[in-house]
């Protein structure tokens, strides 16, 4: 899952559009403004990876916006080992 308003808050400070992010990464503008709408399809891992690079974003921003559910999971996992350690 894609967090879509972080992407397009990075893409606004970056002083792109969509459009011109859509150019560069090689794929249509409607297809970049179905992905930003929200409840989009995600993009895929070469789509993301050329995001990344094109917006210059560091591996955690990059982590940040495009693997949500994953950093949500991974972060309540630990809170239940810690809570697990805790005697809880």
């Amino acid at each position: 899952m894609t967090n879509v308003d972080k992407l397009k808050g990075v893409i606004k400070e970056k002083r792109l559009t969509p459009e011109k992010l859509a150019i560069t990464i090689g794929i249509d503008k409607s297809t970049m403004y179905r992905k930003l709408s929200n409840g989009g399809e995600d993009f895929t891992i070469k789509q993301a990876d050329l995001i990344a690079s094109a917006l210059s974003l560091s591996a955690d921003e990059a982590q940040s916006i495009f693997l949500v559910s994953l950093s949500h999971k991974c972060n309540k996992r630990l809170e239940l080992k810690q809570e697990e350690c805790n005697g809880h």
